[in-house]
């Protein structure tokens, strides 16, 4: 996959944490990841099953040149190690000695302990007996001026109120990843402040502040503000993350049933020898996606209220203030288009307007 980035989004100016905060691995997020990772793990075994029964089927069917040569295994001892023959030498053979008397008696080695051991303090390292070593450049009464490494960082990481904050999603070798940037349009700098790794190539994004409540994140203390992206990617789960962490592993919310889903396992298509059958739709589900999510949009107005679409032919509304738990998602679903939804996008004069465009050429 060569290098490209498939999406971008502006950050509201001024609503950024000025001092980003790191990560915490506390007892409470352990419990969230863990989940999470449970969940990937069943899916990397479903995987490897697939493939295998997926190896086996087309190992039964190989014909001519594709069929598995038996007798190559059996005739092992025609093969040599290229590395065993290398080390193979004629015995007979015996390397030629330099002649005594040769080229090193100019520099009088027999002689070389009998010369005079200089006196002290003649070396160019005579004296290294006086210097002292500090380990620490703080200890060290020379230096005056003490660096501090935490503040060079801190004032690095500093956002302020008039930096421009923009989101792109890039992939490289297979790799994809959001980056945030920075523009300082006092010095016309373009910089990346600091970047989140994605499970999956991203299709779309879109910004919001309004902060995810997830069943692991209640709290009386829950703050009403916040910055934050959302991103839409193969997979058919939406992940929202927080702008103000860095080094962060998972994501804020997921919206979206992983453990339901098997989207992203993929399907054996065949040997290659006989035509390939078209693919047939997933079954469509009103609490989640079960193909890529397309398009995202933020409802600006009603500011708990998120709607995205999908390839598996529906629009859904997401309501970010109440939790995700086990039997429940969207709050909406419409299955009104017959192929692939790309867009989706609120009205901003009548918030309660959705608009959507198809791959069936209707909105």
């Amino acid at each position: 996959m060569s290098n490209l980035i498939s999406c971008v989004s502006w950050v509201k100016r001024g609503v950024s944490a000025h001092q980003p905060s790191k990560y915490v691995l506390d007892e409470k997020e352990l419990e969230r990841v863990s989940a999470l990772a449970r969940i990937e793990l069943e899916d990397a075994r479903i995987e490897i099953e697939r493939a295998h029964n997926a190896a086996k089927s087309m190992g039964k069917g190989a014909e001519g040149a594709e069929a598995d040569d038996a007798d190559e295994d059996g005739d092992e001892d025609a093969w040599v190690d290229e590395e065993d023959a290398s080390m193979e030498v004629d015995v007979g053979v015996q390397p030629e000695l330099p002649a005594k008397g040769d080229d090193l008696a100019q520099y009088k080695l027999d002689e070389y302990d009998e010369d005079d051991v200089k006196e002290d303090g003649m070396g160019p390292f005579s004296n290294i007996k006086g210097l002292t070593f500090y380990r620490d450049d703080q200890d060290d009464p020379y230096i005056t001026l003490k660096d501090d490494a935490e503040d060079d960082e801190r004032s690095e990481l500093e956002v302020l109120l008039t930096d421009n904050l923009l989101v792109a999603a890039k992939t490289e070798d297979d790799v994809s990843q959001l980056e945030i940037y920075i523009y300082d349009e006092s010095q016309d700098n373009l910089y990346v402040h600091h970047d989140l790794m994605l499970p999956n190539f991203p299709l779309c994004l879109e910004w919001l502040d309004f902060p995810p409540t997830s069943s692991e994140m209640q709290s009386d203390t829950q703050p009403k503000f916040g910055n934050y992206i959302a991103v839409g990617t193969l997979d058919p789960e939406i992940e929202i993350w927080s702008l103000d962490v860095m080094e962060s592993m998972y994501p804020d919310m997921i919206l979206g049933r992983p453990d339901k889903t098997a989207a992203h396992v993929p399907v054996p298509a065949g040997t290659g020898k006989k035509k390939r059958k078209k693919t047939k739709h997933r079954p469509s589900s009103d609490a989640y996606h079960v193909d890529a999510v397309l398009g995202l949009s933020w409802n600006r107005t009603h500011r708990h209220m998120l709607a995205s679409a999908s390839a598996d032919r529906t629009v859904k509304l997401w309501d970010l203030s109440r939790p995700i738990v086990d039997g429940e998602g969207a709050i909406r679903s419409f299955g009104v288009h017959k192929d692939k939804v790309q867009a989706v996008q609120w009205n901003e004069k009548e918030p309660t307007v959705l608009l959507s465009g198809s791959y069936d050429r209707t909105i």
